[in-house]
């Protein structure tokens, strides 16, 4: 049996001018950074490979040099579908300067089409994204003005409507793994993630396509155990050793054991949050908790609710998963995102999906970037940025209840706290509360339309989502309902008969004594 194992450059060279390519990986989890760096040096150097399409379901990258920044150079791609671009600022220059076709679909989604194309079936049909930017009636996914293919169709099916995402062919496919045997048999036991790496390489193969795996190590054959095999031997074509410098398990962590259940280990104390604007939110939102909450944290001020959980004792209420295939333990930050400390289980990315698509998320806490009249959230695109949705349409419009967190003003703001009652010592420069949002990444109408419970929290404020408009539900003590709220909103929002101050607890140094109410 002819070995698999390829040098990096003899690798590249599998790749084909105009390849549609998919490259797996999480931020830096699973991310063949060892190929992907060659691909870079050898388009640099030979101007090879080139006009490609680049696939990727997660955002990949440091927000500098490392992951699919390594694609960003005019020339070597043409056409690029992603779901988060936030951390490949190379890719979104190229996007920005209509250098490229580029499309922003949902991460689940694309995580979803990879199965639909190996299994040769036309597309993949759903209802996420109905009534966002990606819905065809909106912006149907296109980031600029040189792209104008339909990726998605509006279709009704028994008199609903849903969006079809339409299959491709995929022609390489690039993924890592941990070991190899030479046949390309490859298990993952080392990785933070799974990812869709088995539903990658069935993909490409079956789309008469090729798989290139980079590894740590190739082994004999026969000694790996079989049921750790995420990536049989028949779907790969090439396997390139990597450098251990390429191959870190996360982009800031060579190897955390507890990241990929081969070890567990002791989670230090958290140290209590002091008392500011981020806490406010945070307690506020943990009070939405209900018992033995299956849940998921946006980055951010959301990570707060874990903190104050614990804190008031009531920690065990909740599951937190993430997007990544994570589920129970504790989801790291920054560039280990995408892992987690502890974990239950790790399921395939698309798996992950499934169960958020469906409904299994009892609340999903999430970060509030811009908000408008109409209670639609905009955090994938900002003026000259594009941040990309990456999963936060499945989870935002699945969830069974949603709670955007964060401040009410962005750039300065400055309070404290003085006997109970807060105070804006310094207002952000710059309103959330628009009349308008610039790219519609979750739609207040849609869940109206669906009955989904809605709550924007902030340090001053709360808002409910009542009939596709803003109901502001509660105020800050010491808070100025026209100075303070109402002059700082584009818009006039419509006030609760009952409005309330909010609880006075969570205005104190002392635990609040949360409850958990069914």
């Amino acid at each position: 049996m002819k070995s698999k194992i390829m040098s990096k450059d003899k690798v590249i060279h599998l790749i084909k001018d105009g390849d549609t390519v998919a490259v797996g990986g999480f931020v830096g989890c699973a991310h063949p950074e060892d190929i992907t760096s060659e691909i870079e040096k050898s388009y640099l150097k030979e101007h090879m490979p080139k006009n490609l399409t680049l696939i990727f379901a997660a955002g990949q990258g440091d927000g500098g040099n490392r992951g699919l920044n390594h694609f960003g150079h005019e020339g070597l791609v043409d056409k690029v579908i992603g779901g988060h671009w936030a951390l490949a600022p190379k890719l979104q220059k190229l996007a920005l300067d209509n250098k490229i076709e580029a499309y922003n679909l949902p991460q689940g989604i694309i995580s979803q089409l990879y199965r639909d194309i190996a299994a040769k079936r036309p597309g993949t049909v759903t209802h996420v994204g109905l009534k966002t930017f990606v819905d065809p009636r909106i912006e149907g996914g296109k980031l600029n003005e040189i792209t104008k293919k339909d990726l998605i169709d509006l279709i009704n099916i028994e008199g609903k409507k849903y969006l079809f995402y339409k299959s491709m062919p995929i022609d390489v496919v690039i993924l890592r793994a941990t070991y190899a045997d030479e046949f390309g048999n490859a298990t993952m036991e080392k990785e933070a993630a799974t990812l869709d790496a088995t539903a990658m390489a069935q993909a490409a193969k079956n789309s008469g396509g090729i798989v290139i795996i980079q590894v740590e190590e190739v082994v004999s054959k026969g000694s790996l155990d079989p049921k750790k095999v995420k990536i049989p031997g028949i779907y790969v074509d090439a396997i390139v050793i990597a450098k251990p410098e390429n191959h870190m398990q996360t982009f800031s962590e060579h190897y955390n054991p507890s990241y990929s259940g081969e070890a567990k280990f002791l989670v230090n104390s958290i140290s209590n949050m002091p008392l500011n604007e981020r806490k406010i939110i945070a307690r506020r939102a943990t009070m939405e908790l209900s018992p033995n909450s299956v849940i998921n944290l946006g980055i951010g001020i959301p990570e707060g609710i874990a903190i104050v959980a614990n804190e008031e004792g009531i920690a065990d209420e909740m599951t937190l998963t993430i997007e990544s295939g994570g589920i129970g333990g504790v989801p790291s930050g920054g560039l280990s995102f995408g892992a987690s400390t502890n974990p239950e289980s790790i399921l395939d990315q698309s798996s992950q999906f499934d169960f958020y698509d469906g409904g299994g998320l009892n609340v999903a806490f999430l970060g509030l970037a811009q908000c408008d009249k109409s209670g639609n959230i905009n955090v994938s695109k900002f003026g000259p940025k594009i941040a990309g949705c990456g999963g936060f349409i499945n989870i935002s419009q699945n969830s069974k209840k949603v709670v955007y967190c964060g401040t009410f003003t962005a750039g300065g703001l400055k309070i404290k706290i003085k006997d109970g009652n807060l105070i804006i010592e310094q207002d952000g420069k710059f309103n959330k509360f628009i009349n308008t949002v610039e790219q519609i990444s979750f739609s207040g109408e849609y869940a109206a339309d669906t009955g989904q419970k809605v709550l924007y929290i902030t340090e001053r404020a709360v808002f409910r989502l009542d009939k596709k408009e803003l109901v502001l539900e509660e105020i800050a003590p010491g808070i100025d309902l026209k100075k303070d709220i109402l002059d700082h909103m584009d818009f006039m929002p419509k006030i609760s008969n009952n409005l309330k101050i909010m609880d006075e607890r969570i205005f104190k140094e002392r635990p609040m004594g949360i409850k958990i109410k069914d």
